[in-house]
């Protein structure tokens, strides 16, 4: 046994590597203590699903989130593979104010794609990082009921109930809910639902600690054009200051943050889905990323 010799340069990087290791778990961890058993829902959609390496990031995030004890529920969306399927079928997309109209033949795909392909993949790749992961659509149980939102629109459709109980089910039994937006309404047709209204709704109706929008921004700006203007925190009651100064892509998404808030979410997140791991950097660090919503008066952390 050597002493009172210094360990050799190869040793000392192998220590100070692990100790730097040590040192993010025990950041970690207060966080870890804080979540565990809380139910977090993510609306899973913009890059990250096309980008084979953020989307095996993103299954690696949510793996640890359930290893840990933190009830996670995914929405996704599907939009983009939904377009090349109506074109590759003759279809020409057409929106109104942002929402896909939505005909008969235009309802058989979405299901299609959502239910065959979209959710089955996404279940997929949770499965092979080690997730308990069960793929579910709105229409399973009637886990999802909605109305007509305009019939401009054809068959497309808002939340008007949620049903908790399979949801909690599920949860209770250690999986992870990957949910399809699709409604049943009460007419008996199927409605095509906005992914961002259905995470909100769901978050809401599950008393949710979190809700976490993965986009393809930084975050929220005051100015969409001046980076230096990044929001990376704001309360409820500045929320709706800008709600009613902001138009664009992002509307949809803040309009529904704010209405999960109403419901009683503790904290509603715009993430970028193009950086890896951006979840865990989210919700286990000091600093966190993007812009977080939170209810008034809520300072903490």
């Amino acid at each position: 046994m050597v002493t009172g010799h210094s360990a050799p340069d190869h040793a000392k990087s192998r220590i100070a590597t692990g100790m730097g290791k040590a040192s993010i778990l025990m950041e970690a961890l207060p966080y870890i203590q804080r979540f565990s058993g809380k139910v977090v829902v993510v609306k899973y959609g913009g890059s990250m699903m096309t980008d084979v390496e953020l989307s095996h990031s993103f299954a690696g995030d949510i793996t640890l989130l359930s290893t840990v004890g933190i009830k996670t529920v995914i929405v996704h969306g599907g939009g983009p593979q939904i377009s090349r399927a109506m074109e590759s079928e003759g279809i020409e997309p057409n929106f109104v104010d942002g929402l896909r109209v939505t005909d008969h033949r235009t309802m058989r795909v979405v299901q299609r794609m959502l239910l065959g392909e979209v959710n089955a993949d996404i279940v997929a790749m949770l499965s092979s990082h080690g997730a308990e992961a069960i793929g579910v659509a709105g229409t399973d149980a009637r886990l999802l009921r909605a109305v007509q939102k305009d019939e401009r629109l054809g068959y497309v459709g808002e939340v008007a109930g949620v049903n908790t109980a399979l949801i909690e089910s599920l949860l209770g039994d250690g999986l992870v809910p990957v949910i399809a937006p699709i409604a049943m309404g009460d007419d008996g047709h199927t409605y095509n639902v906005n992914a961002d209204t259905v995470a909100a709704a769901i978050a809401g109706a599950l008393d949710a600690h979190k809700l976490v929008y993965l986009t393809d921004v930084d975050g929220v700006y005051e100015d969409a054009d001046d980076p230096s203007t990044l929001i990376t925190r704001m309360d409820r009651g500045r929320l709706g200051q800008l709600l009613e100064t902001m138009s664009g892509g992002m509307l949809p998404k803040l309009t529904s943050a704010a209405a999960a808030l109403d419901q009683g979410v503790r904290r509603a997140h715009i993430l970028d889905g193009r950086v890896q791991h951006v979840v865990l950097l989210e919700m286990f660090t000091r600093e966190g990323v993007g812009t977080m919503m939170t209810q008034p008066g809520d300072d903490r952390p």
